[in-house]
């Protein structure tokens, strides 16, 4: 980015970029807002960040020479489609000077959203069986 503030909106992340990054981050966010329609948006860790219902499901973030997804889970079932890509266990870096695989991404988010919803349905099922042992 160009400053050092963290931007306090999403809009104003993607604008602190070169206008080629831009067009690669606002399709970015298209593609998963498109996955994600009840996702809130927000900055958090300095990133744009989809939540829903109180569940970090996905951000993305642009650096010198790539543009990565994060999110705090595996992405082992990507293990194939991964191979192209620098990646770790909760990151995966898309390079500037090769295609974005924008249905990879799409692909991403709705796994996300599903590895969320499983989530809450533990930390749901765990607050019910507290409510019934007290």
């Amino acid at each position: 980015m160009s400053d050092e503030k963290t931007p306090s909106s999403i809009d104003e992340y993607i604008a602190g970029f070169d206008k080629d990054i831009q067009a690669i981050l606002q399709k970015t966010r298209e593609t998963i807002r498109a996955q994600l329609p009840d996702a809130d948006e927000k900055i958090a860790w300095g990133m744009p960040t989809f939540w829903q219902e109180g569940e970090n499901i996905i951000h993305f973030a642009a650096s010198k020479k790539h543009f990565g997804i994060y999110g705090n889970t595996s992405n082992l079932p990507f293990a194939d489609k991964l191979k192209t890509y620098t990646h770790s266990k909760g990151a995966i870096q898309f390079p500037y000077d090769k295609p974005v695989p924008y249905d990879f991404i799409a692909e991403l988010a709705v796994f996300k959203l599903k590895e969320a919803h499983e989530r809450m349905a533990i930390k749901k099922a765990k607050k019910a069986a507290s409510k019934k042992s007290t």
